[in-house]
């Protein structure tokens, strides 16, 4: 049976792992333009599809919603759902530069996880064989692994800064990761790094450390100007540093 490679990035917020999921999903378009690749936008902020150039008109959370009335209207039956839904994702994917693209959205209310996180796990399950890769930018802390709507990765990426607390978290996700999540690698990398040449550790909170990313003031204009990963010129900081961790997981 056909196997994707499902790589998720995880870790404090604010250290940059949208913009580094981003650049691995611009490597992977690169490196294997006959490979079919999905981006999954797991943060309720759709930041990923900013840095992407992707323009979303529908989120995994609408369609659920969507089947979840039909459902209740008795319009369709409840053991056709996922077959339904999934019909419907394929629909909304956007598909450019070589990759498709799908945003989970918002649940519809402050805190009332358990059905979108039930469903997330139902619909990657469906996706996933459907892709030679999948790359998923998870929402910041561990909240997505302990509600185990990452179980099915095979790389798991831990990013963080230099800060104490990123580390703490990397620290925790590991923990709760050797539980949850069957991954075949887990790595760290350091992002933002100032001085990168410093750095002597081979491990982050017990994770093995594969990359040690300098800020890329390249990338901050094109943020700044709204562009998206594809308008960064090869040689940028953020882009080789993606090339590495893919090399490094033997993913490239």
């Amino acid at each position: 049976m056909h196997q994707a490679t499902v790589m998720a990035l995880t870790g404090k917020g604010g250290v940059g792992k949208t913009s580094l999921s981003a650049a691995i999903i611009r490597i992977l378009t690169e490196e294997k333009p006959e490979a079919k690749i999905l981006a999954i936008d797991a943060d309720p902020a759709i930041g990923l599809s900013v840095a992407l150039g992707i323009e979303v008109a529908e989120t995994l959370d609408d369609i659920r919603l969507r089947v979840a009335k039909n459902v209740t209207e008795g319009l369709s039956e409840t053991q056709d759902i996922l077959a339904e839904a999934k019909f419907r994702l394929f629909e909304a994917m956007k598909e450019q530069h070589g990759f498709a693209f799908l945003a989970i959205g918002r649940p519809e209310a402050a805190g009332c996880y358990c059905a979108i996180n039930t469903y997330l796990r139902q619909v990657i399950s469906l996706l996933v064989n459907e892709f030679d890769y999948v790359v998923i930018d998870g929402e910041a802390g561990i909240e997505q692994i302990n509600r185990r709507v990452m179980e099915k990765v095979t790389h798991l990426l831990c990013v963080s800064d230099q800060s104490r607390k990123g580390i703490q978290i990397i620290s925790t996700i590991k923990e709760v990761a050797d539980t949850l999540v069957a991954a075949d690698q887990v790595g760290a990398v350091l992002n933002r790094v100032l001085l990168p040449e410093k750095i002597t550790e081979t491990e982050i909170g017990g994770v093995p450390l594969i990359a040690v990313i300098p800020p890329d003031p390249r990338h901050a204009e094109n943020d700044i100007e709204g562009k998206s990963v594809f308008n960064l010129p090869e040689d940028s900081v953020i882009l080789q540093g993606a090339r590495e961790i893919l090399e490094k997981m033997q993913i490239v």
